[in-house]
């Protein structure tokens, strides 16, 4: 089993700079596929980004455009969302994501999933 605890959200404004962290535990981080989603209320949640095992690969939703960087701390079982350049659409619920097996753009599709935290961008 895999716990995984998000941090990091808070309240910023439009054009600022945030960075979240998803502790994981159960698991050496180095095992898993690792992805972080978000969900406006009353929305689909909506993928936006993903990391290899190794850190080799990344992927992006495409409304990041170069804005969020995903990385990965395997000796702190961390990974990170580093996000620049945030708009108020950006406001949302993130959360992590973990599999050993593959990544997925679905959220339902991953063997572990965390609680998120909330970001708020005001204009």
């Amino acid at each position: 089993q895999v716990q995984l605890v998000v941090s990091g959200g808070g309240l910023v404004q439009a054009g600022a700079s945030l960075k979240l962290s998803c502790a994981t535990s159960g698991l050496p981080l180095s095992n898993l596929h690792m992805g972080w989603f978000r969900q406006v209320s009353g929305r689909e949640r909506e993928y936006v980004a993903m990391i290899s095992p190794s850190g080799g690969t990344a992927g992006y939703g495409s409304f990041v455009r170069g804005r969020f960087t995903i990385s990965r701390d395997n000796a702190k079982n961390t990974v990170y969302l580093q996000m620049t350049n945030l708009n108020p659409e950006d406001t949302a619920v993130y959360s992590c994501a973990a599999d050993p097996r593959s990544s997925s753009l679905q959220w339902a599709s991953w063997a572990y999933r965390g609680q998120g935290t909330q970001v708020t961008v005001s204009s």
